[in-house]
């Protein structure tokens, strides 16, 4: 989930202006991704679904006539080992401005393409970004801590994360803001992707009695880390992002002991909610076209709603052949979707170009697996508020 910086699976939208040029020729939606990831793979197939959806309903309105989605995807490996992260996405930037192709990204978190498009404006004003960034990610992090310490009493913790951008991002301001809010950092230790043992980190937050252990990968092998901290019996709450958690298929994945773990689902529709409608409809409608639950926290759903977001700069603009005027089209996006309220940030924003969040816009969820009175663990909505399924529950092996 990476732009050259963060995440590491990159996906985005493009249209092609040659492809585009005949009124009666499909307009092709270009995805790149990493499809080894769970995150590109679920990316992927929510573009398709939203690709049937409108196709089904009659295409895309331009002009006077109408015209279908095709999708065209490739496995940019960005994400793998041993990929160079810059050769692979930093460049990408570069090509989109140089052939002027609408972009949006709907995985990648990395502050870099807003400081790139800040600094450029116009050169790269074909960027745009339908999911959470770094910045929104650490500063809901920062509320959760807040409340763990008032609620429980935690301020001792010891940091895990994956080495790539966005991860060490995020944990770079997680280990200045700790100490400044009253918190003891015992410890952080970084591992590469890929890496399988995690069993020396978990003995020092366990020896030097950490209360949180926070975490941030999104590589498949971190579920590792999962249940080695089970197997050691560590008595620290983990509390973060760790992909392989994200889905419904982790309490039988990590046996059942999973019980209190907390984890962030990045968009609504990744998760259904009974308090709003559309995230809902789009987690069955996912589920009713391949067969089994989206497991993905971040990027199935924003990837399934930037289709629609191009569907709706192309009909404005009533044409597909103008990237310019999509541009321009596509900042006026402003509709209640399956994440929330989509409006895009005006380029003199500190965060040009991407999506807004807050309690009115699109707002990141936590979700805490808890077990009912059957033992089948089910992921509540704890944050925020207006979307809250239960209250907070203290892990039962914590004590």
């Amino acid at each position: 989930m990476c732009l050259g910086l963060v995440l590491v699976v990159w996906a985005f939208l493009w249209c092609p202006t040659v492809a585009c040029a005949s009124s009666e020729a499909p307009i092709v939606l270009a995805v790149p991704t990493s499809l080894g990831f769970v995150e590109g793979k679920e990316g992927l197939n929510a573009v398709n679904l939203a690709v049937e959806e409108i196709n089904k309903a009659g295409g895309v309105k331009v002009g006077q006539g109408r015209r279908m989605f095709r999708v065209e995807s490739i496995d940019i490996r960005d994400a793998a080992p041993g990929v160079p992260v810059p050769e692979a996405l930093l460049a990408g930037m570069d090509l989109i401005a140089k052939y002027k192709v609408p972009m949006l990204g709907s995985i990648a978190m990395t502050p870099e393409s807003e400081a790139k498009l800040q600094k450029e404006p116009d050169k790269y004003k074909y960027v745009f970004r339908v999911s959470l960034n770094v910045k929104y990610w650490a500063g809901l992090l920062m509320g959760t801590m807040k409340a763990l310490n008032e609620r429980f009493g935690f301020n001792k913790v010891y940091l895990v994360n994956q080495d790539v951008l966005w991860a060490r991002g995020t944990a770079k301001a997680m280990a200045d803001w700790y100490p400044k809010n009253g918190w003891e950092v015992l410890g952080q230790d970084e591992f590469p992707t890929g890496a399988s043992d995690f069993s020396a980190s978990l003995m020092k937050t366990k020896s030097q009695g950490a209360q949180i252990l926070f975490t941030c990968f999104d590589m498949p092998q971190s579920g590792i880390l999962v249940k080695q901290w089970k197997s050691m019996k560590v008595p620290a709450l983990m509390v973060g992002f760790i992909s392989p958690m994200a889905g419904q298929a982790a309490w039988n994945t990590f046996e059942r002991k999973i019980d209190g773990l907390m984890n962030a689902i990045f968009e609504l529709g990744n998760i259904a909610s009974i308090k709003y409608a559309p995230a809902t409809a789009f987690y069955n409608a996912y589920k009713a076209k391949y067969g089994k639950d989206i497991e993905s926290g971040h990027g199935p759903a924003p990837s399934y709603e930037s289709v629609y977001i191009l569907k709706e700069a192309i009909e404005r603009a009533g044409r597909a052949d103008d990237p310019d005027l999509l541009v321009a089209e596509l900042e006026k996006t402003d509709y209640v979707g399956t994440v929330g309220r989509l409006v895009f940030n005006g380029p003199d924003s500190p965060y040009p170009h991407d999506m807004k969040y807050g309690d009115e816009y699109v707002v990141p969820k936590w979700v805490q697996w808890q077990a009912d009175v059957g033992g089948r663990g089910k992921r509540e909505v704890i944050y925020p508020p207006q979307y809250r399924t239960s209250p907070y529950l203290p892990p039962p092996w914590l004590g």
